[in-house]
Order: C-alpha cells, then structure tokens, then sequence
C-alpha cells in the first residue's frame, strides 16, 4: 500500500502522551495491554517500550496515527507483534494496514523471520477483520480474562512472509 500521507519512524518521548490519548475505552486499552487501566499510563506505554522492540510510530499528515512493536523476536523464526492501536480520530484512513505491514517488514528485515504472530480478542471485530484481510490466519484460541472479569477468547494468528 502506498500513500504519501503516511510514513513511519521509531517511538519519540514527545509522541507518549498523543498514544496514551489513542484508546477510546476501556475495552480498547485491554486490546493493547491486559491489564492496564482507562485511561492509559505513561508509564504502561514506556514499560512496553522498554521491554520490547521496534516501537513504532505511524505518521499521518503530520500527526502521530499510531503505534505497535514486536515482542519474542527469534532470529530466523518468528516476531509476535504487539500494543497495536490507532488514533480513534484517524481510523479508516489506512493507518492500520499500514502498521501492520510496517512491523511486518522491520521484522523480516531486522530480524530475518519466517512468520510473524499476534494474538486478537474475540471482541476485537475491526481487528479480526483487518488481520484475516492482511493474510493472518488462526492456529490457536486461548481463554483469557477480560478487563470486567468475564472470559474471552484470545485468538492467536499468524502470517508467512
């Protein structure tokens, strides 16, 4: 996908606070981090970024539009890719799409996998949806806790590359 509005570059102190803005609910802030509470923290975001790799920021316009990294990077293997989320003022712009391919060839690249992984929520519609589009497909279903308590699916998915 090619579009001259969007570009990407590493994570930066200033874009912190415009990505913790980014989930809309609760209920998004549990997509990205199981645990985490509305809204999100600074200091859950940098914790992420400190204990993963290639945080990434997509630009849009100017305007940081999202953000994910990779996690369990095996050289040769596999990359799992992770705290994906989107400007809920800038969805349906693209900018998901172009994260997720964004992560998928700085895994390769960086890391020289094979696959990448994610896992998705069952209550994530727009994201199921968005990774079967890009070619993931299921290989595992896991339940887990949601963010009230009640069981969910975590549906683990995976793409060549």
């Amino acid at each position: 996908m090619t579009d001259s509005r969007l570009s990407s570059r590493p994570v930066e102190p200033a874009d912190i606070a415009p990505i913790c803005s980014f989930p809309a609910s609760l209920e998004e802030v549990s997509f990205m981090f199981s645990s985490a509470g509305f809204p999100l923290q600074s200091g859950v975001l940098l914790n992420a970024i400190r204990d993963r790799q290639a945080s990434t920021v997509i630009v849009l316009d100017g305007a940081v539009a999202g953000f994910a990294n990779l996690y369990d990077c095996k050289s040769g293997d596999s990359c799992s890719i992770g705290n994906v989320i989107v400007d809920r003022k800038q969805r349906g712009e693209g900018v998901a799409r172009f994260l997720i391919e964004t992560m998928r060839r700085i895994a390769k690249d960086d890391f020289r996998v094979k696959e990448v992984k994610l896992v998705c929520f069952n209550s994530n519609i727009g994201g199921l949806l968005l990774y079967a589009k890009l070619g993931f497909k299921p290989y595992a279903i896991e339940a887990r806790t949601n963010h009230l308590g009640e069981r969910v699916a975590a549906i683990r998915m995976r793409r060549a590359l």
